[in-house]
């Protein structure tokens, strides 16, 4: 099973751009499709964005189009989500997520992944 880290949360102000990496190890990663979710405080978490295994597929949350893209790159394990224009209200605990997966396919609800990071905080003042 692929254990996943997430790294580059941060505080930035409105506007600014962020990229978020999660590194996959002990497995094959390019088994795994990939999904970032977050939550914010008080909130239930979320979808953001998914991939397929070979990156060919994603999908994005309506909130999140068009400022977030997320992309991944097989040779180094990793999954990205570059964040721009960002808002006060991207402010939430990000965590990347895996499962095993047929070529093409991706996943946008929380109970399709069964392994999880730890999460990574942004934070976007205004």
């Amino acid at each position: 099973q692929v254990q996943l880290v997430e790294s580059g949360g941060g505080l930035v102000q409105a506007g600014d751009s962020l990229r978020l990496s999660c590194t996959g190890s002990g497995s094959t990663f390019t088994s795994y499709a990939m999904g970032w979710f977050r939550r914010a405080p008080g909130q239930e978490r979320e979808f953001v964005a998914a991939i397929s295994t070979a990156g060919t597929k994603t999908s994005h949350a309506n909130s999140v189009k068009g400022r977030f893209t997320i992309s991944r790159d097989n040779a180094k394990n990793t999954v990205y989500l570059q964040m721009s224009s960002l808002k006060p209200e991207d402010t939430a605990v990000y965590y990347c997520a895996a499962r095993l997966a047929v070529t093409g396919a991706y996943y946008i609800t929380e109970t399709e992944y069964g392994t999880w990071g730890q999460g990574t905080q942004v934070t976007v003042s205004s």
